[in-house]
């Protein structure tokens, strides 16, 4: 069972530990990042991270998985892998964080933070900047922002992104950035190495609140777009005609111009290799949610998003729809491949 920790948890960061020295201060150069969590984005966004750098800079890596940053080592190098998030954050001066759930965050971030001693006796004992690109609950990275700057080792924003696994490696995503004024420069400065647009929406929390509604609206979307587009094709309709009308009319969204879950209009679209790739059905159920809880929090009653996730939690159990791209919603209602 996953266990999220409460925020007085986050909060008792001064208990007495031990802080292991795992680095000297002559490796450091330049500027110093780090980076936990090389997953399916992860990995290209660091990869992009050190390739944009200057070759002078320091950067350490940390995953779960010691393979993989193994890997990243071989392929990229010019890294130094960490046994520990505590490792990274004595050692980076900028340090990101792209994690899969709240309790991840939470947990990385209590480890990272305990003892508060990165600002005296670290080998880097300057203010750090902690940048956490996940999709998370508001409230959850509120908490984790709350314990950091009460810890007075650093200043914690979120910057979630949009863009997926093609952005990632192309360094096209686009970061949703809620950070206090006077980061914004800093953080646009470090997060445009990886991507192509950095939006500021306001203190921190923003870019989550706007992540979150911008996929929450992309759920509905694709479901809107399969049912119409198999209306269409069961009317008799060409899929590809219906569709290039769709993109000139009204109707045009992302899911029918780019993402058309139709296989063959559009033949770079998950929909024409099996949908396979693409924005999983699971993540897309898990956006949903935290969307969904968003708004509980903020007691907001959306319409449509309780059906939206009784919708995709079906779509995600199916056999013939499971692991595959979000679009495969088209196929679950019986839609005509």
């Amino acid at each position: 069972m996953k266990t999220i920790l409460p925020l007085r948890a986050l909060r008792d960061l001064a208990g007495p530990a031990n802080t292991r020295r795992a680095f000297s201060t002559s490796i450091r150069s330049q500027a110093s990042y780090g980076f936990i969590g090389l997953g399916q984005m992860g990995y290209p966004m660091a990869m992009n991270l050190r390739s944009k750098i200057p070759s002078s800079d320091t950067m350490i890596i940390h995953d779960v998985n010691p393979a993989v940053t193994e890997q990243f080592a071989k392929e990229v190098g010019n890294v130094t892998i960490a046994e520990s998030v505590r490792e990274v954050a004595e050692n980076g001066d900028v340090v990101f964080t792209v994690l899969p759930e709240p309790h991840h965050v939470q947990n990385v971030f209590q480890q990272m933070l305990k003892p508060p001693t990165l600002r005296t006796e670290a080998p880097s004992t300057k203010e750090r900047l902690f940048i956490d690109c996940s999709t998370i609950d508001p409230k959850s990275s509120a908490g984790v922002a709350d314990a950091t700057a009460t810890s007075g080792q650093g200043r914690f924003i979120d910057a979630p992104m949009s863009g997926g696994v093609v952005g990632a490696r192309a360094g096209t995503l686009t970061f949703m950035m809620g950070a206090p004024p006077e980061l914004v420069d800093q953080a646009t400065e470090v997060l445009s190495l990886m991507g192509k647009r950095v939006v500021h929406l306001g203190p921190q929390t923003s870019g989550l609140k706007g992540k979150l509604a911008n996929n929450y609206l992309l759920a509905l979307n694709n479901i809107a777009t399969a049912e119409a587009m198999n209306m269409g094709v069961q009317w008799g309709l060409d899929p590809k005609t219906l569709a290039s009308m769709i993109n000139t009319a009204t109707g045009k969204c992302w899911p029918s111009e780019v993402n058309n879950p139709v296989p063959g209009v559009n033949e770079n679209a998950p929909s024409s290799n099996d949908y396979k790739g693409g924005f999983g059905t699971r993540l897309m159920l898990k956006d949903l949610k935290l969307a969904l809880q968003a708004t509980a929090d903020s007691k907001i009653t959306p319409q449509l998003g309780q059906h939206a996730k009784e919708i995709y939690s079906a779509v995600a159990a199916d056999e013939q729809c499971k692991d595959r791209d979000f679009s495969v919603v088209y196929r679950w209602i019986g839609g005509k491949e």
